[in-house]
């Protein structure tokens, strides 16, 4: 599909019985030229019948935090308990939500659970979401509630040098509110998990839909903890090599360990497993192929959102029915594209754009 078929069809998703002019006003098109859009996607076989009845499609629910991003970037190298002349920019962010939009860039259909206040970041979250052509549906809004906020300070070198994190709007994304969700999630060809959930939420997901492929983010070494009782219900995990010391209890002292440690993984459970390792780049194993494989050199602007973009690119490849080398390679990819943008979401992610990098690698 086109980009603009793809922004028709998620709002067609979100009201099918949208008029053509709706569309048409939204999308900042003429009507004949939505009409035409719906018409080629008729003849691809994407909406059947009247009333746009839409086809079934593959797609990925992610399950996990919302937040407004604020960050911060000195201009010089940064100075311990001073003042740093710099910029300070806000953008929607979130581990879960940040993955969700990252994968519907790169054309996948994705639907988001999560909880936003209905204040000014939690409509600016919704927008941007909506823009981004991922379904929320399924998201929480709360009167009573103020939306997540995420507030990190970067260092000279471009890397987080502190961040806090006001997340308690994500306790009200209970099993309660899960259960209501239900079809959505059995529908789901996959569901992306991010560990900012609280215990009970990872309890329940983990319990009733461990028949579905789970993707997990580890999100910390602390939070990464709270998975360890539900290994063996994950597909594919995506661990620092951190992070996979604190699961395995396993030390990490060169290449060579890293069979070791993704064999404790599997031997819990785990289906797929990927190291990262950062300027090193990126460990995979399943249980027929594994390898290292080495990062794209790229410029790097920010680091904040390159892990929740490699954790989209292997969903995205999962759906693709891509193999466990060409998915770790596109997601790779994809995690470059992350670092050479200020924001935590590069606005030119697209499958096409991770393919030409690629592509240029390779030349």
């Amino acid at each position: 599909m086109t980009d603009r078929e793809q922004q028709i069809l998620a709002l067609l998703k979100q009201d099918p019985l949208i008029s053509q002019q709706s569309l048409a006003d939204i999308v900042g098109i003429s009507r004949s030229a939505v009409a035409g859009h719906i018409m080629n996607m008729t003849n691809k076989g994407i909406i059947q019948g009247k009333g746009y009845i839409l086809a079934d499609s593959d797609y990925a629910v992610v399950v996990g935090g919302a937040n407004m991003d604020i960050l911060g970037r000195p201009n010089n190298n940064f100075l311990q308990g001073d003042s740093n002349p710099g910029t300070v920019s806000c953008s929607a962010g979130g581990v879960g939500r940040n993955i969700a939009e990252n994968l519907a860039r790169l054309g996948s259909d994705t639907r988001l659970i999560s909880a936003i206040g209905k204040d000014t970041y939690g409509q600016d979250i919704l927008r941007q979401c909506r823009q981004a052509n991922i379904d929320m549906q399924a998201t929480l809004q709360l009167s009573d509630a103020n939306t997540s906020t995420y507030l990190s300070v970067l260092d000279g070198d471009n890397d987080m040098h502190v961040a806090i994190a006001d997340m308690a709007i994500l306790e009200r994304l209970t099993p309660e509110v899960l259960l209501q969700q239900h079809a959505i999630l059995q529908r789901a060809n996959l569901i992306i998990v991010d560990a900012n959930l609280s215990d009970d939420a990872l309890q329940y997901l983990f319990s009733n839909y461990a028949d579905k492929p789970l993707f997990v983010d580890t999100v910390s070494s602390a939070k990464a903890k709270k998975i360890l009782p539900y290994l063996s219900a994950i597909h594919t995990l995506k661990p620092n090599i951190k992070e996979a010391q604190e699961l395995s209890g396993i030390s990490y002292h060169n290449h060579d360990d890293l069979p070791r440690l993704a064999a404790w993984f599997h031997e819990q459970g785990v289906n797929r497993i990927f190291l990262s390792l950062g300027a090193e780049g990126v460990f995979f194993s399943d249980h027929g192929h594994q390898g290292l494989m080495a990062p794209v050199k790229v410029e790097i602007l920010n680091a904040n959102g390159a892990g929740d973009a490699f954790l989209a690119g292997l969903a995205h490849s999962y759906l693709k029915q891509w193999s466990i080398e060409q998915a770790t390679q596109f997601a790779i990819a994809a995690a470059a594209i992350a670092l050479n943008h200020v924001a935590t979401i590069n606005p030119n992610m697209s499958e096409i754009s991770v393919n030409r990098i690629l592509k240029e690698s390779v030349c």
